[in-house]
């Protein structure tokens, strides 16, 4: 017994030694086919390698394992210390003349090309918005909202804010013209990103204008694009400025002053309300010829009206002089904008029944009857 105990050890130690000698043999020849199959079956699964499937097909050599199989690319992934982050593949893919419908992205909506790396879309959302703006590799952005930019924000991301305001129907050729420079000088520095609130309407329209201004596309160009942003027909001064723009001259353009406000108020509060309440008395002179244009009043556009209404309660609202009041005072003109907003989008969607666009109509007076009634004779109004 104790003799085949013997003859087992030494069996054991000579097929060791054998074995060391053979991997001692293969080290001492590289270009032995196979030679790196005698890797651990989990590390070849763990880390593709092409070492051992070569282009011109070695793979049919003596020796190559199934582990040694090439395995898919992998995506590279940053860490930073203590978070992981994105996908380096994870950059927005900006949106292109190619594009047949609008493109949605984390807080950016409706977005729609009118030229390679100028883009329109509806107002930033938060974080979310301004980061996947960075991502498209936005450099400037351009609104043409009445609300307050939040120049912070954009800063934050390494973007500049010009501030343009336009209303809904249409624009004159001194914005044109500015619309048109500051899109130029801004594009020279990189991509370029106009808004107004939804994205449809307003910055389609300006888009639309500065970019056959510059010669980038054809006014019939322009008002394709307007549609692919879904700019409602009923927003006619819109399609008129699209369709008016020609290419101007570079002089023309280079005498527009070219130091633009990153944030543009309006007039003032006491001014927005007025303007507010002629576009509320616009819309019952609507209202009273069946909610059609009136034909003492054939320059009305109903859902332009009830657009501009909607943006002035909402830049009354987010005003500093709102900020004086209690809470509850921009809380009363958010939701007449919300009503007002309301009625837009009837209009905008061809509703046509006159007692639900009357009630829509009835729920803005009552708001803003409630709304003097508490604050337009206190003293701090």
């Amino acid at each position: 017994m104790h003799q085949s105990i013997r003859l087992a050890a030494l069996a054991t130690l000579t097929a060791t030694a054998l074995l060391a000698a053979c991997e001692s043999s293969n080290k001492s020849r590289p270009d032995q086919p196979g030679a790196s199959s005698t890797a651990p079956a989990a590390s070849a699964a763990s880390q593709p390698s092409s070492s051992s499937v070569s282009a011109s097909g070695s793979s049919s050599g003596k020796g190559v394992t199934a582990s040694a199989t090439a395995q898919p690319a992998l995506t590279p992934i940053t860490v930073a210390p203590g978070k992981a982050t994105a996908p380096a593949a994870s950059a927005v893919s900006i949106p292109t003349m190619a594009d047949t419908k609008p493109k949605d992205f984390q807080g950016i909506h409706n977005a729609v090309a009118y030229h390679d790396g100028y883009v329109s879309g509806s107002m930033p959302e938060g974080e979310a918005g301004f980061a996947s703006l960075k991502a498209m590799g936005i450099k400037t952005i351009i609104s043409v909202d009445g609300a307050i930019p939040e120049v912070d924000l954009a800063a934050k991301h390494g973007m500049t804010y010009i501030h343009l305001p336009i209303g809904y129907s249409g624009f004159d050729d001194t914005r044109k013209k500015e619309l048109t420079r500051a899109t130029r000088d801004a594009h020279a520095k990189g991509p370029v990103y106009i808004h107004c609130h939804h994205g449809k309407h307003r910055s389609a329209g300006a888009a639309a204008a500065a970019a056959s201004s510059l010669g980038w596309i054809t006014p019939d160009q322009g008002v394709a694009r307007m549609k692919v942003s879904g700019t409602a027909a009923a927003y006619t001064g819109l399609y008129a400025c699209a369709r008016a723009a020609t290419p101007l001259d570079r002089a023309v353009i280079d005498a527009v002053p070219a130091s633009f406000p990153p944030i543009s108020r309006p007039s003032g509060f006491v001014q927005g309300m007025v303007d507010a309440d002629l576009a509320l008395e616009h819309l019952v002179a609507i209202e009273k010829a069946g909610w059609k244009v009136p034909t003492n009043h054939p320059d009305l556009v109903p859902a332009a009206e009830a657009g501009k209404l909607a943006n002035l309660l909402r830049f009354m609202a987010e005003s500093d002089r709102s900020k004086k009041h209690p809470v509850d005072f921009a809380a009363f003109l958010m939701k007449n904008s919300d009503e007002a907003t309301a009625l837009e989008d009837a209009l905008v969607a061809g509703k046509s029944n006159a007692a639900d666009l009357s009630k829509l109509l009835n729920a803005i007076n009552t708001s803003c009857k409630d709304c003097h009634t508490k604050w337009r004779n206190e003293a701090a109004y």
